[in-house]
């Protein structure tokens, strides 16, 4: 079996798909910083136009074995430069999210520092980060529309690649 991950442009025909996945619950809970109501697909579209329009943004469909499998994306986050990353729940566990970010931020997106937040009991995603150099700098709280309250949050820093995070 083939493991080829590529990062490309976003289609319209991806959207569809990224609405599909980020249906699934247990994948909302996790991610916890949400929507207020996921299954409005037209709230969903209607802001994943405008986040493609602005061209401060960098965003790119993970591609894995020729299918959709997800996003990474970068964006400005009161002056500072935020990734972020979704996965379709099939594909968790495989290091695709690893694999997508560190050539995300190799390839993509090479601005220094650069900062990821996660909710604070979402190991996985915070594993991925910790495996692509970022480190815990700060934690807040913030009110989590997946789980209906405040949680605990992590704010983490990338200032380099080393090349033990390659």
């Amino acid at each position: 079996m083939s493991n080829e991950l590529v990062l490309r442009n976003v289609v319209n025909d991806d959207l569809p798909i990224f609405f599909e996945y980020q249906l699934d619950q247990e994948a909302n809970s996790m991610a916890a910083f949400i929507a207020r109501d996921p299954t409005d697909q037209e709230a969903f579209m209607a802001h994943w136009h405008r986040i493609l329009a602005d061209k401060t943004n960098i965003i790119q469909t993970i591609s894995f074995n020729g299918q959709v499998a997800g996003s990474v994306s970068s964006y400005e986050e009161e002056g500072k430069p935020e990734v972020t990353y979704w996965l379709g729940k099939e594909y968790w566990g495989q290091g695709i999210a690893t694999r997508a970010l560190k050539e995300f931020l190799a390839h993509h997106n090479p601005t220094r520092p650069i900062y990821a937040r996660v909710a604070k009991d979402n190991l996985g995603s915070r594993r991925v980060l910790e495996k692509c150099g970022f480190k815990i700098i700060g934690e807040s709280k913030g009110f989590a529309n997946a789980r209906g309250q405040e949680i605990e949050e992590l704010l983490l820093e990338l200032r380099e690649v080393s090349s033990d995070n390659l």
